[in-house]
């Protein structure tokens, strides 16, 4: 995986939790459900960039 996708996701993970953490301060439940998302998103794109670096290394042998 490449150093950018890998910062990329780190960064939507970031942005998510203050998202969510901005809605709790302010009571906004719609926002904090969007964080939550974003986080969620995150982690499902660091997921599939961790498997197709799985695949990649089981073709090189």
């Amino acid at each position: 995986m490449s150093t950018s996708d890998k910062a990329g996701n780190t960064g939507d993970k970031v942005k998510g939790k203050v998202k969510e953490g901005l809605g709790k301060a302010v009571g906004n439940e719609r926002l904090e459900a969007e964080g939550r998302a974003d986080q969620v998103e995150s982690d499902a794109k660091q997921a599939g960039e961790k498997a197709k670096d799985a695949v990649r290394d089981l073709l090189k042998d």
